[in-house]
This record gives structure tokens, C-alpha cells and sequence, in this order.
């Protein structure tokens, strides 16, 4: 890849792959650390400039990147997802309820292997279908199929338990 090609990718994909990270571990500083490690790293290996092959390379990379950070600081609070309550169930049993609910479900996805999390996390919260999901992990659509049934297989029974 050319310094101009390096420019032009990074021009191009840098705002999407940090909102994408932000989005992932909510921190917009420390999305933007891993996405500038991932364009480094990605410059370093000395690959050619494919287009939306780099494009998926530099996802595949940030969110590795990520995914070693989160086991660095061993957060699971960085995972959490933010529920929102509606006005119809507000009462105090309601409310004990759900946050226990919560919690649960909170503990059994931190306890999914890693490699069924990440797929799960991008079809469920990232909203991504499976052909999108392989792409940015460079897998194949069955490999994430496989996964994500997987990944609901082991939810079901870590809730039901």
C-alpha cells in the first residue's frame, strides 16, 4: 500500500471504525487509540490496497484490538448494554425484576467463548447480518451461523440454569 493509498483509506474509513468501536466499548478516546493501532499495524504488514478487503482487514483488526483491550482491563462493565426502561413498568417490583434480570443476562454473556460473543454482540446489538459479520471477521456465513447458534444455545441454557 502506498503512502497516498494509506491516506486515501484512512481518509475514507477512520470516522466509521472509530464510531464502530466507540460504539462497541463507549469510550471515544480509547476507540480512537485502537483504530490508529489497527491503521498501524495494518500499514506495517506492507499489504496491498484492496478496497473493501482493507476495509474488512482494518475491522477484523480493530476489533481484535478491542477484544485484547477488554481482557487487559477485564471489564465486563465495558459490555453492558443500556436497556431502556419504558414508563409502563416503573413500579418497584417491576424495576427489582428487571435489574435482576439484567444481571443474569449480563453474567451469562461475560461466560460465552469469546468467538460466539463477538458474533452474537454484532447481530444483536451492532444490528449486523450474518454476510456483514463474516465479512468484518473474515469468516465464512456458516462458520458465523454456526456460532451464533451456538452462542444461543449456551445464553438459553446459562439463563435457564
Amino acid at each position: 500500500m502506498t503512502q497516498t493509498e494509506f491516506k486515501s483509506c484512512f481518509d475514507r474509513w477512520f470516522d466509521e471504525l472509530r464510531n464502530y468501536l466507540t460504539y462497541r466499548c463507549g469510550d471515544s478516546d480509547l476507540a480512537t487509540d485502537l483504530v490508529q493501532e489497527a491503521y498501524i499495524k495494518v500499514w506495517e504488514k506492507g499489504l496491498e490496497y484492496q478496497g473493501e478487503k482493507t476495509k474488512s482487514l482494518l475491522y477484523k483488526v480493530a476489533n481484535e484490538a478491542w477484544i485484547s483491550q477488554y481482557r487487559k482491563r477485564g471489564s465486563a462493565e465495558k459490555y453492558r448494554m443500556e436497556l431502556q426502561w419504558t414508563e409502563e413498568h416503573n413500579s418497584t417490583e417491576d424495576k427489582l425484576h428487571y435489574q435482576e434480570l439484567k444481571e443474569r443476562y449480563e453474567r451469562a454473556l461475560a461466560r460465552l467463548p469469546e468467538k460466539r460473543r463477538v458474533v452474537y454482540l454484532l447481530s444483536r446489538v451492532d444490528h449486523l447480518s450474518y454476510p456483514e459479520i463474516a465479512q468484518r471477521l473474515g469468516l465464512s456465513v456458516k462458520a458465523v451461523e454456526k456460532r451464533m447458534k451456538g452462542a444461543l444455545q449456551d445464553l438459553r441454557q446459562l439463563l435457564d440454569a
